[in-house]
Parts: structure tokens; sequence; C-alpha cells
């Protein structure tokens, strides 16, 4: 597969943010397949993680089938910027998870009312 999965995810992000100058891809090769780390500008992250995670999740998807076509299965995960409000940037974010979008809380009288209608 060489690096085509690497050249493929530089094409697409590049398309996508402001700054593609900060745009680094760090691939690396291991018994479980293929990971690329995307690192960008703090101000791109919204561009290319997209609404609820959706650009990602699109982006992720279509490298599994770049690396279904060589037989190689393919990761993306994303590093969050220094001074992120999401966490620290060494931890990363790779799309396992989602961020509820922000409710108030609900007292456990409100949700059990929530639960009877």
């Amino acid at each position: 597969m060489a690096e085509r999965d690497e050249e493929f995810l530089e094409f697409v992000v590049k398309g996508l943010v402001e700054h593609p100058e900060d745009v680094k891809i760090n691939r690396v090769v291991d018994e479980m397949g293929v990971l690329l780390t995307l690192d960008l500008n703090p101000e791109d992250m919204g561009k290319v993680i997209g609404r609820s995670g959706n650009t990602a999740k699109a982006i992720r998807t279509l490298l599994r089938v770049v690396g279904m076509k060589h037989n190689a299965r393919v990761n993306l995960k994303i590093k969050e910027p220094v001074g992120s409000s999401r966490g620290s940037a060494d931890t990363g974010w790779d799309g396992s998870h989602e961020t509820p979008p922000p409710h108030a809380m609900k007292s456990v009288d409100e949700a059990m009312e929530d639960l009877r209608l």
C-alpha cells in the first residue's frame, strides 16, 4: 500500500482546512495495521471533526476503504491541540467516543417524569 493512505488523508484534509501548511501526518505500521496520526492548526479542528464528528467519521470510513483495497486496516487518530477545552493534547481524539450535546442536568424527579411519558 506504500503511503497511499497517507497521501489520500493529506489531500482530503488540506482541502478542508484554512492552514494546510500546518497539517502533519505521522504513519505507523504494526501488527494491528496502519495508524495515521493527524496534527492540525487548532483553528482547523472543527472543520476536520465536523458537526457531531461526522466529517471525521467520513474520513475514517474512506481511509478504511483505501486500506481494504490494499488488505490493510487503517485507523486515524486526530491529536488535540495544546490548550484544548476537551482535555490534554497528548491523549488525542480518536473518534471512538462522542461527546453528548450539552444539556442541563435533570433532577431525579424530572428524569422519572420523563420515563412516565
